[in-house]
């Protein structure tokens, strides 16, 4: 039997573990990255190991959520990230150089190798054949440090593309359609892998759009195979050494089969409130538009921008439509300023942002009450542009340009003959921005530089036999890491000072429920459906743990955060409709087992008591080594104690 792709790359990197699906495995990581957000965890936890060297090959570290620098905090965030960048041996991309994934992949990806990143789109370098991760902030601290990754080895399922895309549909209008087909929860323990004839049709900047937003699908990762359209695209940006083909052998088995025509594509937009919530754009039409945002990581390149730039030449957006580009990279930024089309946008009445995530994650471009917002971005989530209410669409640049031309939702086939399809096209070379990545061997700081509010990791004690404690708050399906901790710039300040950081702890599902916590002693959290889907913030798991709560019973976790679950030591057990419909916010529960012996003896169903007056079943889905790192209090006190256990080498976490 032939290998997929993935299994290809993975039985590359394979330490532990056989490729089988719902197996545990461990591989070896060649790259990482992690960002502002996220970093300084990371690095702290780097420092808390005991490491003094990264062991990867290589190591990024990229400033670009919050890079307006609104306080002093921020700034500080940035000095120590440039600190531990230049102390433990990382490249640091400054403050304004772009979004990770963006210039990651300009610079770094590489087909075959493996990519780690403490971001949820960090499989946004799959379009080039490079397998990549998303993962929580201590995972890949572990893995610079020379651990293995492990993780549930996924299904492979297989994404058959055939034919070309007609006129004005796009990259983005293919995951649309994956979104619409198979939901956010689609891809839970999965990685899709693109086949098929319609696959040669796409350049890799419209691969990596896909692979971007293939995390709204809950999809452990997604990745086309290196080809022609890689080479052409590492030799542009000056990279050709890195190419190597890559395909799934020919009698490749897969998991499950999804095929997708291209020629019968058109234009699709996601509705309020999540990505999956896809209607041809001629159903959601006529709407009027208050803002309009070209850019992100997912249509923030160059080659994202330029068609919305053509077809807006000679033209003036709607005067009731503020319409803003937000570039990906420095690089786009630079490129179509030297082109002439920076000009061109600001003459038909467009605003500029530096290339930055802030707009997506409720930085900066929040849109007025009451309006609606139609954005090129990945993720719609209710509130997270920075409003409660809002109402935030999702489509393609060309979309985005028609509309904000119309004042209001446009199918952008239906706009005057005069607007010609722009099409997709790649400049002859990526050039620019070349001075904003600081070299590990160029580094400015070789000691770490911490202001006041950085603060060290808090850890959890080793498990305990009893644990019980109120439901002290039962959550609805779907429940993201932006409702359990926002990332909006009055609270993402405080990501490096988690005390106060604790204090916002699901604010927007019940601003009571930080106090509430603190003054109890333990408790629950209680939730439906895809608990945790989202980002891949592990913060969202560490500030719980700091409120005291011991373990989180849902119906279902996204794979990330499940995984943060363990990494700080709370304990998640999955319950069934029924309990979850009992269970009574204020209800006393209690786990009847001997907690901390059940956990590691391996036992997977666990006895839940309510009020003493009625029992349920939850379950433990967990290996061994999962086992262990809950059992410890969380991985960094397990993975600290095997380091000092081996005697000072990179620990193995195995």
């Amino acid at each position: 039997m032939g290998k997929t792709l993935t299994e290809k790359i993975l039985d590359d990197h394979l330490v532990e573990g056989e490729l089988e699906p719902g197996e545990e495995i461990g591989i070896e990581i060649d790259q990482v990255l992690t960002q502002d957000t996220t970093g300084t965890l990371v690095w702290l936890q780097f420092e808390a190991l005991g490491l003094d060297e990264v062991q990867t090959e290589l190591a990024a570290q990229y400033c670009d959520h919050q890079t307006y620098q609104f306080d002093f905090k921020n700034t500080d965030d940035h000095r120590f990230l440039r600190s531990a960048a230049g102390t433990f041996g990382a490249y640091f991309s400054r403050p304004g150089n772009g979004i990770c994934h963006n210039v990651h992949r300009e610079n770094f990806a590489a087909p075959g190798k493996t990519l780690l990143g403490s971001d949820s789109h960090t499989p946004t370098p799959g379009g080039l054949g490079q397998l990549a991760i998303g993962s929580g902030g201590l995972d890949v601290a572990v893995a610079m440090g020379g651990g293995s990754y492990f993780i549930e080895m996924p299904e492979v399922t297989e994404v058959r593309l055939e034919g070309e895309l007609p006129e004005w549909a796009t990259a983005k209008d293919i995951i649309l359609e994956m979104l619409r087909r198979l939901s956010v929860k689609g891809g839970v323990g999965k990685i899709f892998e693109y086949t098929g004839p319609g696959v040669e049709s796409l350049s890799a900047p419209e691969r990596m759009t896909i692979t971007n937003m293939g995390t709204e699908l809950g999809a452990t990762s997604s990745i086309f195979p290196s080809d022609e359209q890689t080479k052409d695209y590492l030799e542009r940006v000056g990279r050709s050494e890195a190419y190597e083909p890559l395909q799934p052998d020919d009698d490749a088995e897969y998991h499950d089969s999804v095929t997708i025509d291209l020629a019968e594509l058109e234009p699709l937009i996601a509705e309020p409130s999540m990505p999956d919530n896809v209607v041809p754009v001629r159903e959601a039409a006529g709407a009027d538009v208050d803002q309009v945002m070209v850019g992100s990581c997912t249509n923030g390149a160059y080659e994202d921008i330029l068609p919305a730039a053509k077809m807006l030449e000679d033209q003036t957006i709607d005067l009731s439509t503020e319409m803003i580009v937000a570039p990906g990279s420095k690089k786009a930024s630079e490129m179509l300023a030297r082109e002439g089309w920076t000009a061109e946008l600001m003459a038909a009445g467009v605003n500029f942002s530096e290339a930055t995530c802030g707009a997506c994650i409720g930085i900066g471009h929040v849109p007025g009450s009451d309006s609606i917002s139609l954005r090129t971005f990945n993720r719609n989530f209710e509130g997270r542009s920075g409003i409660e209410d809002d109402n935030v669409y999702l489509c393609s640049p060309e979309v985005a340009a028609a509309s904000a031309l119309e004042g209001e939702i446009t199918d952008p086939r239906d706009l005057d003959d005069d607007i010609e399809a722009p099409g997709f096209e790649m400049p002859e070379a990526f050039e620019g921005a070349e001075n904003d990545i600081i070299d590990p061997d160029e580094a400015v700081d070789d000691d770490l530089i911490k202001g006041p509010n950085i603060g060290d990791v808090p850890l959890k004690d080793p498990l305990g036999a009893d644990i019980e404690g109120s439901a002290l708050l039962k959550m609805d399906d779907n429940i993201t890491t932006d409702h359990i901790i926002p990332a909006t710039q009055d609270i993402l300040m405080y990501r490096s000072n988690i005390p106060k950081l604790s204090e916002f702890t699901l604010s927007r599902v019940d601003d009571t429920f930080a106090d509430r916590s603190l003054n109890a002693d333990g408790g629950f959290l209680v939730a439906g459906e895809n608990y945790g889907q989202g980002s891949s913030r592990e913060h969202a798991a560490l500030c719980p743990m700091y409120l005291g709560i011991e373990g989180v019973l849902a119906q279902s976790f996204a794979r990330i955060h499940r995984a943060n679950l363990f990494n700080f030591g709370l304990l998640p057990l999955e319950i069934d409709e029924d309990t979850y419909e009992n269970i009574d916010q204020g209800d006393d529960v209690e786990i009847v087992d001997d907690v901390a012996e059940a956990v590691r003896s391996g036992q997977e169903e666990f006895t839940i008591r309510v009020n003493d007056d009625w029992e349920a079943t939850g379950v433990l889905d967990a290996s061994e080594r999962e086992r262990d790192i809950l059992a410890a209090g969380g991985k960094l006190s397990h993975t600290k104690q095997q380091y000092e256990n081996e005697g000072g080498a990179a620990p193995a976490d195995d």
